[in-house]
C-alpha cells in the first residue's frame, strides 16, 4: 500500500486537527496497552491536564491491553461483541466531549492483509462512540513505533514498515471522517534509547518522552520541564496517578463475576460499593485543579 501523500497529511493539518478544551470537557482516552498504560505513569495526563490551562478537565482512561476496534479484550466470557457494547456502555455513561483513540498496534501483526478487517471495524467503532457519546471532538492517533533493540530482541524493522501502513490508512481514515489525527509514530520514530522494556511497551522513561511529543502532534504546547519538576507539578501527577487508580477499581473491579457477572447471585449487593468511589474521584480531582493552577503559576 502507498503512502499518504504528504501535502494531503498537511491540508489535513490545516483543516483544523490541532486540539482544543473547553471548559468542564469530559475527555476519554481509548485504545490499547500504550494507552491502558500511561494512567499507571500520570505523564500523559498530567501533560494534558497543564495544557488546558485553567480549563476544569476530567480525563477518564478506557485503554484495555490487547484491545482492537472490535473489543476483543474487553469481553470477558463472551465473544468480542460483549467486550464492544461494554465499551458503548461506558461511553454512554461518560458521554466525553472529545474522545483521543488509539488503536492499530495489534492489527499491524497482520500485514496488509488485514487493513480492510480493521478499517471496517474502526469505521464501526467511530459510528458506535458517535451515536454512544456524540462528542464534539474526535482525534485519531497513531499506533507509536516499535523500539528497536539488540540482540537476543527481535529485529522489529519489518513491524515498523507494517505500523507505518496502518499509520497511514489511520491518517487517511481521519480525514475521510473530518476527525482529528496525531501521528504519535512520526513524532517517536528514531527515539530509541530505552523507553521500553521489550520493544513494544513503553516505560515510565518512555512514557515523560511520548507525552509532550503526542501533545505537539495534536497541537498542544507542553508544559515546560520546570513546570514538571517543581513541587506541585509533581504532587499533581501523583494525584492524578492516585485518582486513576481509584478509577480503574472502579470500573474494572477484579472482581466483577461475583459483582456484576454470573456470580453476582452470591455477593451482588456489593456492587452498590462501586458507587461510593465517585465523592473520592471527584475529590481528587478538586485536588488535580488545585495543583494544576499552583503548577501553572511556576514560571519558565
Amino acid at each position: 500500500m502507498k503512502s499518504w501523500p504528504l501535502f494531503l497529511l498537511l491540508i489535513s493539518l490545516a483543516k483544523g486537527d490541532e486540539l482544543t478544551f473547553q471548559n468542564n470537557d469530559r475527555v476519554a482516552l481509548l485504545g490499547n496497552t500504550v494507552v491502558e498504560r500511561a494512567q499507571k505513569y500520570g505523564h500523559l495526563e498530567t501533560a494534558l491536564t497543564l495544557a488546558a490551562g485553567e480549563k476544569n478537565i476530567r480525563f477518564r482512561n478506557l485503554g484495555w491491553s490487547g484491545d482492537t476496534v472490535y473489543g476483543d479484550a474487553r469481553s470477558y466470557f463472551g465473544p468480542p461483541q460483549e467486550g464492544f457494547d461494554r465499551l458503548k456502555a461506558d461511553l454512554e455513561g461518560i458521554k466525553p466531549n472529545v474522545v483521543l483513540v488509539c488503536y492499530g498496534a495489534v492489527a499491524a501483526f497482520e500485514g496488509e492483509a488485514g487493513l480492510p478487517h480493521f478499517l471496517a471495524g474502526y469505521n464501526r467503532l467511530l459510528d458506535m462512540i458517535n451515536s454512544a457519546a456524540n462528542p464534539r471532538a474526535i482525534i485519531l492517533i497513531s499506533p507509536p513505533p516499535a523500539e528497536l533493540l539488540e540482540a537476543p530482541m527481535p529485529d522489529m524493522s519489518s513491524h515498523n514498515a507494517r505500523l507505518a501502513v496502518y499509520r497511514d490508512a489511520i491518517s487517511k481514515l481521519a480525514a475521510t471522517r473530518k476527525h482529528g489525527f496525531a501521528d504519535l509514530y512520526a513524532a517517536l520514530k528514531g527515539h530509541n534509547s530505552g523507553l521500553t522494556d521489550n520493544g513494544l511497551h513503553y516505560t515510565e522513561k518512555g512514557y515523560a518522552v511520548l507525552a509532550p511529543k503526542l501533545l505537539q502532534s495534536l497541537g498542544l504546547t507542553p508544559p515546560t520541564e520546570k513546570q514538571l519538576k517543581s513541587t506541585p507539578g509533581q504532587e499533581l501527577r501523583k494525584k492524578i496517578i492516585a485518582k486513576n487508580k481509584l478509577l480503574f477499581f472502579q470500573w474494572r473491579p477484579s472482581n466483577e463475576t461475583y459483582l456484576r457477572l454470573f456470580r453476582k447471585h452470591e455477593q451482588g449487593n456489593n456492587a452498590k460499593e462501586l458507587e461510593e468511589f465517585n465523592p473520592i474521584i471527584e475529590a481528587r480531582e478538586s485536588e488535580v485543579q488545585s495543583l494544576k493552577t499552583a503548577t501553572l503559576e511556576v514560571k519558565s
